[in-house]
């Protein structure tokens, strides 16, 4: 098997190894994946060992590592939204989220690359994994424009939104909506949730937008842009036009609150 980290701020993960498919999802930099097949030198299937999910990317966007060091969780993780990393004394800028692989409090390696870091910094398992923390994190994220398969606070879509702050957090969610209704445990009732709870909403019996509660009557979500609406038992009412956009299926708790 090999395994390879992402060197570049964020890359797309495709449905095809073509750069015209669909992006599917991102991968941060310092993400690991495990490399399933390739494509000539030009592309990788890859899974990422961050949440399983599988997709094409460019094969010069990675740097191979090895087995070990793609067993190593990464604690540390950059927060600010935008942030400067020196490789090789070349300034990039890294999306917050971004994994900051065998950081020693000044920089770290990955693969045979060496990096230097100033920038501010979280260890994601240092305090506990709360509703709290996580929507702390992701009102910081507010207008950030949707974008399909984005996890990036220059554009994301409603389960990428919740993905990165929950990492940053300490909370691993899976990539999908779907997926991440199945994490934690439920809450019952609207009036017994808590500020940063998950919620999702259904179309014809399929889960398909997530947001994180704000407080009992307003939800952050990203829908068109990151932003807060009011939310009733029934679901979203948005707050610009009064219509009702969304129709809830469940509350779940994802932190260890």
């Amino acid at each position: 098997m090999e395994f390879a980290t992402l060197i570049v701020p964020a890359a797309p993960v495709r449905r095809k190894p073509r750069h015209n498919a669909e992006m599917t999802s991102q991968l941060l930099f310092g993400e690991r994946v495990i490399i399933l097949k390739t494509k000539s030198d030009k592309w990788a299937k890859v899974r990422s060992l961050h949440d399983h999910y599988e997709g094409w990317i460019s094969s010069f966007l990675l740097t191979p590592i090895t087995e070990k060091d793609a067993s190593v969780l990464d604690p540390i993780v950059a927060t600010d939204l935008l942030n400067t990393i020196f490789i090789h004394e070349k300034a990039m800028h890294i999306p917050a989220g971004a994994s900051l692989p065998g950081f020693n409090g000044t920089g770290g390696q990955l693969g045979s690359l060496t990096y230097t870091y100033n920038g501010h910094f979280a260890d994601r398992f240092a305090e506990p994994a709360t509703g709290e923390r996580l929507l702390e994190k992701a009102l910081g994220w507010l207008n950030v424009p949707y974008l399909w398969g984005g996890r990036t606070p220059l554009g994301a879509d409603c389960s990428g939104f919740v993905q990165v702050n929950a990492k940053v957090t300490g909370i691993d969610l899976p990539r999908d909506t779907w997926q991440q209704a199945q994490w934690g445990h439920t809450v019952k009732k609207l009036k017994d949730a808590s500020p940063g709870d998950l919620v999702f909403f259904d179309d014809n019996d399929t889960i398909v937008h997530v947001g994180i509660l704000v407080n009992n009557q307003e939800v952050l979500h990203e829908y068109g842009k990151v932003r807060i609406d009011p939310i009733d038992k029934k679901g979203i009412i948005n707050a610009d036009t009064g219509k009702r956009t969304h129709s809830l299926r469940l509350i779940r708790n994802a932190g260890q609150d």
